[in-house]
């Protein structure tokens, strides 16, 4: 594996390294935060009351979405 040295601000420091988990190195945080997340890399972020708050949220706009749809629709006849 070859190796290039960087120059980052002192800001952009910082941030790193508050983003370094234990026994990680920088390489490992630059690589997880750059790769594309898998959806199941979420899983267990919200406790089981954010996620129900969540998931009724979600219900709420959808319902109301579909009846805008269909009144929108009946609207065009």
């Amino acid at each position: 594996m070859g190796r290039k040295n960087i120059t980052i601000s002192d800001d952009a420091y910082q941030m790193l390294k508050a983003l370094k988990k234990s026994g990680e190195s920088f390489t490992n945080v630059i690589e997880r935060v750059t790769r594309r997340s898998a959806v199941l890399e979420l899983a267990g972020i919200l406790s089981k009351t954010e996620a129900t708050g969540v998931e009724k949220r979600v219900k709420y706009i959808r319902k109301q979405s579909s009846q805008r749809i269909l009144k929108t629709l009946e609207g065009l006849k």
